[in-house]
């Protein structure tokens, strides 16, 4: 098996991911009447854990749904001290640098890694430590609020593998990183 962090992201045309109240509803501006996961389900399915930061497992906590991950989440984060009660067998606290993270996480089994979270991304990114990127963008301008990207110290290239389109509106481009 072969190490792999991928990142599956929706972003707004002008690359935000949460508007500039942290608001998420715009994901589901264009209607979707029969509930197409466009790939999710698919994707999950060959990960083995996630990594999110906290401000992302704080947000998914406030989601009136249940746990929506069937794979162990690692929460990433040096302000969290423990993890809820409730979540104990779920999702894992982490912190340290991201290859002492990495590295944790790899010796207990874990190697298709699933990065979710803008800055925790942006610190993969910051750090060449991101394989693939699925993007998918919803076709709307924010104006402003939580970017995807942020500056990086080197270029980083990657190339389009697929290209799909949802509900006529919304695309989805599959991104492989060039080393």
């Amino acid at each position: 098996m072969s190490k792999k962090n991928s990142v599956f992201i929706a972003t707004s045309l002008d690359g935000y991911i949460a508007d500039k109240n942290g608001g998420i509803e715009w994901l589901h501006s264009i209607p979707n009447p029969t509930n197409d996961d466009m790939g999710y389900a698919e994707f999950t399915n060959n990960i083995d854990a996630l990594i999110m930061g906290r401000n992302t497992f704080e947000t998914v906590l406030g989601f009136d749904v249940d746990w929506p991950y069937n794979k162990p989440v690692f929460v990433l984060s040096n302000k969290l001290k423990e993890i809820p009660a409730s979540y104990k067998n779920k999702a894992f606290l982490v912190n340290g640098s991201l290859t002492e993270v990495l590295s944790e996480i790899h010796k207990k089994g874990f190697e298709k890694l699933y990065i979710d979270g803008g800055t925790t991304i942006r610190s993969f990114l910051k750090e060449d430590l991101i394989d693939e990127l699925v993007l998918t963008t919803i076709p709307i301008l924010l104006g402003g609020g939580s970017p995807l990207f942020s500056q990086l110290p080197t270029e980083l290239s990657f190339e389009l593998v697929t290209s799909k389109s949802y509900l006529n509106q919304i695309t989805q481009n599959y991104y492989k990183r060039k080393k």
